[in-house]
C-alpha cells in the first residue's frame, strides 16, 4: 500500500527537479538569444499593423490590405527584401514557440497554486498562436511573398462551425472566449501586471507602452470576438473577420478615424514595448 507522505515527497522532488530544469535551460546563452530575437520579430509585425492600421484611418490603405498579424506579413512580404524578411520572421516565431514551449513545461516556477498552472497554460496557447505566425511567414517565404489566399480565413471557420450540430452555439463559445482574451488583455494592460514579465521593474516610458499596447491589443481582440458572436446571433459567417475587420468596425462608428488612429498608437506602442521586453525579459517569461 502507497503511503500519502511517499507520494507527496515524490511529488515535491519531482516539482523540485522540474524548477532546477527550467532554470538550468533558462540560464543558457542560447535560451536568452531565443526570447530577443522572438520578442524583436514580435514588435515588428505589430509596428506593421499599426502602419495598415493607420493608412486604414487615414484613407490610405487600399480595400484589400489586412491589418491581421497575416497580412501585416503579407504586405512585408511584398517589400524588397520581402522574402528575406519572412525567413527571419518565420525563424523569431519558431524561437518563440520554442521559448513558450519550454515555458510551458518548465517555466514560471516562481509561481505557486492556480497561477502557476495558469501561465502554464498560457504558454501552451502561445505556442499555438507563434507557431501559426512562423508557418504564415515559412509559406509567404515559400511563396515568394504572394497572397496565399486566407483572406476569408475567420469567415470560413466560422461556416464550418455553424454547418456542425450545435454550430451556431460553438460559434458563440468562441466569441465568448476571444471576448474574454481581449478582456484579459486590457486588464493586464490597466493593471500593469505585464510587469510580471520583466526582470528589472521598467521606467515610465516602458510601462506607458505597455500599458497603451496591452490596452490597444484588448479593444482590438474584443472586437473580433464581438464579430463572431453577431454572425453567430445572425447566422451569417460573412459577419465574423479577424482583426482587420475589427479595424474597419472600429473605423464605422462615430469619431472611427481617431478611435482607429488611437488603436494605431496603442498597436505601435506594443510594438516598441516589445524591444523594451526583449532586453529586459524576465527569463520565466508570461
Amino acid at each position: 500500500m502507497v503511503d500519502g507522505d511517499d507520494v507527496r515527497q515524490v511529488r515535491d522532488q519531482a516539482h523540485a527537479t522540474g524548477k532546477s530544469a527550467g532554470r538550468a535551460v533558462e540560464q543558457t546563452k542560447a535560451y536568452r538569444w531565443l526570447v530577443t530575437v522572438g520578442l524583436v520579430c514580435y514588435g515588428v509585425v505589430h509596428l506593421l499593423i499599426a502602419w495598415v492600421a493607420a493608412q486604414l484611418a487615414l484613407g490610405g490603405s487600399s480595400g484589400g490590405d489586412e491589418a491581421s498579424s497575416s497580412g501585416a506579413l503579407r504586405s512585408l512580404a511584398q517589400q524588397p527584401w520581402g522574402e528575406v524578411l519572412m525567413v527571419v520572421i518565420a525563424i523569431g516565431f519558431g524561437t518563440l514557440v520554442i521559448w513558450q514551449l519550454l515555458q510551458a513545461l518548465f517555466g514560471h516556477h516562481e509561481f505557486d497554486g492556480f497561477k502557476h498552472v495558469r501561465k502554464r497554460v498560457a504558454s501552451g496557447a502561445k505556442v499555438i498562436l507563434y507557431g501559426v505566425l512562423g508557418f504564415s511567414a515559412a509559406r509567404l517565404a515559400a511563396s515568394s511573398g504572394s497572397d496565399g489566399g486566407g483572406g476569408d480565413t475567420e469567415q470560413s471557420i466560422t461556416s464550418d462551425l455553424m454547418s456542425m450540430p450545435f454550430g451556431r452555439v460553438l460559434v458563440i463559445i468562441v466569441a465568448l472566449v476571444v471576448l474574454a482574451v481581449g478582456i484579459g488583455q486590457i486588464v493586464k494592460g490597466i493593471r500593469q501586471s505585464f510587469e510580471d514579465e520583466l526582470s528589472t521593474s521598467p521606467g515610465t516610458g516602458a510601462r506607458v507602452l505597455g500599458t497603451l499596447g496591452y490596452v490597444a491589443k484588448g479593444i482590438a481582440i474584443g472586437v473580433v470576438g464581438g464579430l463572431f458572436g453577431w454572425a453567430a446571433i445572425t447566422f451569417d459567417p460573412d459577419k465574423a473577420g479577424g482583426t482587420d475587420q475589427a479595424l474597419r468596425t472600429i473605423l464605422e462608428q462615430p469619431f472611427g478615424v481617431f478611435l482607429l488612429l488611437a488603436v494605431a498608437v496603442g498597436f505601435a506602442a506594443f510594438g516598441l514595448y516589445c524591444f523594451y521586453w526583449s532586453r529586459h525579459a524576465k527569463t520565466a517569461g508570461a
